[in-house]
Order: C-alpha cells, then structure tokens, then sequence
C-alpha cells in the first residue's frame, strides 16, 4: 500500500521569495526520495500581491493542490497571509510565520477610509486550532545577519524543523537554487532560522494615529534598477527618476511615511523608516549600505 502523500503550504506577498522558497523546498523533498507536485501562482512581480504555492509529497502524488485541513505545515511570509490559509492545516499540523507585517496604505489607522485594521499579530488564532507554532521575525534576522533578502530562508530553517528531511538535502538544494553569490549568507539565515525562538507579539500592527511626526526615505542605489514603480505609485509625488534613471527623492516634506513605494518595490531597494526625533542623524539601517540616499521628510 503506497504511503499516504501529505501537504505544505507556503504564502506570502510579491517580493518575499515565495516562489523560490516553495522551489528549494521541493529539490529538498526529491533528493529526500519522494515524488513531489507543486504548484504556484504567477504573475506578482510587484511587492503586495498574494503569492502563495501547493506542495505535496509521498511515495505517489498526482495533484500538487492541498485539501483544506491537509497541510502538515504552513509557512507564511506575511501575517494576513497565514490568517488567510491557516484553515488548510491539518489539525496538530504546524505554523511558521514571519511576524513582519506587510500592511497595505490603507490599513494604517491614519487613513480614514479603510473600514477593517490590518489584523494584529496573534497566537489566538493557531492556539484555537490547536496547532504547533513557530512565530518568528524572519527579516530582523536576516537584516542582522547583512542579508535582508534572505528572510525566506529564515522561515525554510524553521520548516525544516517539522520535515523529515536530512540537513545534507536543504543545504545542496539552497545551494542549488538561490542566486550566485548568496549561498553562504542563505545558509547561514536557514541555520538562524533553525535555532531563532519564537519572537515577542501582542503589539499592534497598524500605525498609530498622528505618529510618528517624521520619515526618512532610504534608497539602496545598488539594488534599485530603475523601473520607476515607486514614483509612479507614490501618491504625494515625492519620488523621481532623473535623466540618467537614477531614483531621487523630489519633495522630502511630502513624504506622509504610507510605504506604498517600500511594497511594492520588487528589490527591496527603498526603505521608510519612521522617527520622532527630529535631531536624530541619518537613521541608515541597511548593514552595509555604502551607496544609500537618506532623506528626512515630514508627516504634513
């Protein structure tokens, strides 16, 4: 009798690595013997859609799509989004989430139009199920660790942990499959994410009304390729693209700190970091951010 094939999911939002993720997880899973199905969505290029992929293995599979209540675990990249598929896993099934939020412009309390609040981040949910959990803050991590990119592999470390899959397999698949020149620094956020405990919640994801009073626009010029996303969505104007395609910062004092651009910025090469100091310095916090534009702008 062939072994019964079991189910994971993976979802997240555009620019997380999701697609990636789901890859390396199932060279993992082949090299481990089984015959693996995935499937995944396509088509979210840009930072803040819903990207999620099927994964199922065993001795014989003949559909990559998870059953509702028949994953063993879910991993999310993004909280609404492990709110969101968290009825597919199985009961005594596991979670593994970034607690990093991806909370869309409207959401924030500031913006009077949006009804529902980005929902906070809770154990309520998973503990109601009666579900493992590993809740983790994947990309202060991987930022830690000088590579914030590789927060995905934070999250595949955690995984691992309930799959029975040798050590020697995830490392020859992410060795495999991420790009050049990043190897080391994604095993190293896999290795983090295998030990990393279970970070601090309870703390509101919205915004706070009226706060904080000051931004500071941060530009990674040697990620941003010029595609001009951010400054065609910004809704204050405040970004541009200058003759040679270089991204400048046009109005400083536009900037309202919604984060529009950092979403949907498919490179991750901006970044809104909020402050109330206002005679703070520069406030970079890339590690390694030699080449970074840093301009402070005020909430108006």
């Amino acid at each position: 009798m062939a072994e019964r094939s079991r189910g994971l999911l993976l979802a997240g939002v555009g620019g997380q690595g999701v697609v990636l993720a789901s890859m390396i997880v199932a060279d993992a899973l082949v090299r481990a013997g089984h015959d693996v199905k995935q499937s995944e969505v396509h088509g979210m290029a840009q930072r803040g859609g819903s990207v999620f992929s099927h994964i199922r293995w065993g001795e014989k599979v003949d559909s990559p799509l998870v059953a509702l209540a028949g994953a063993e675990v879910l991993a999310a990249f993004e909280w609404a989004e492990a709110l969101r598929w968290m009825p597919y896993v199985r009961p005594g099934g596991a979670v593994v989430a970034d607690v990093r939020t991806v909370v869309p412009p409207g959401a924030c309390a500031d913006r009077r139009s949006w009804v529902v609040p980005y929902p906070d981040v809770d154990l309520a949910p998973i503990t109601e199920r009666r579900l493992q959990a590993r809740l983790l803050d994947a990309a202060g991590v991987a930022t830690g660790l000088g590579q914030v990119r590789a927060a995905n592999s934070v999250i595949l470390g955690a995984v691992a942990e309930f799959l029975d899959v040798s050590l020697e397999h995830w490392e020859e698949a992410i060795g495999r499959l991420v790009p050049p020149g990043t190897v080391e620094a994604n095993l190293a956020a896999f290795h983090a994410g295998r030990t990393e405990p279970t970070a601090a919640i309870g703390q509101p994801a919205a915004k706070p009304v009226g706060s904080p009073s000051r931004y500071r626009v941060v530009i990674r010029h040697e990620w941003c390729k010029g595609c001009d996303i951010c400054s065609r969505v910004c809704p204050e104007h405040a970004l541009l693209l200058d003759a040679d395609g270089t991204l400048m910062v046009s109005e400083a004092d536009a900037c309202t700190g919604c984060e529009l651009c950092e979403m949907l910025c498919p490179d991750f090469a901006i970044s809104i970091h909020p402050d109330r100091d206002d005679d703070r310095g520069d406030g970079v916090e890339w590690p390694g951010a030699t080449n970074a534009t840093v301009v402070p702008g005020r909430f108006r």
